[in-house]
């Protein structure tokens, strides 16, 4: 068992090229079962006025293994999982 925070300490890894996707920054829970239905990763850091790019929302069928290292997700595109 662990802690939600301690998802925030892991490295996010989509096995699709290796790449690191970025922090967990939040979470969709569904307040009727009380189950995670996604992660949201926190966008990359981008130059301009806001400075944030867009967060990325990986769905709960994507994650594939929460490790101690590391969370390894699939993700074939990402056009689709932005918000």
């Amino acid at each position: 068992m662990f802690k939600i925070t301690d998802l925030t300490r892991r490295d996010i890894i989509n096995l699709a090229d290796g790449a690191k996707l970025g922090a967990i920054k939040d979470m969709h829970i569904d307040p009727a079962t009380g189950t995670i239905k996604a992660f949201v990763l926190q966008g990359p850091k981008k130059f301009g006025l806001l400075g944030v790019g867009r967060d990325l929302v990986v769905p709960w069928e994507k994650i594939k293994k929460i490790g101690v290292d590391a969370v390894l997700v699939e993700l074939d595109t990402f056009h689709n999982l932005h918000y």
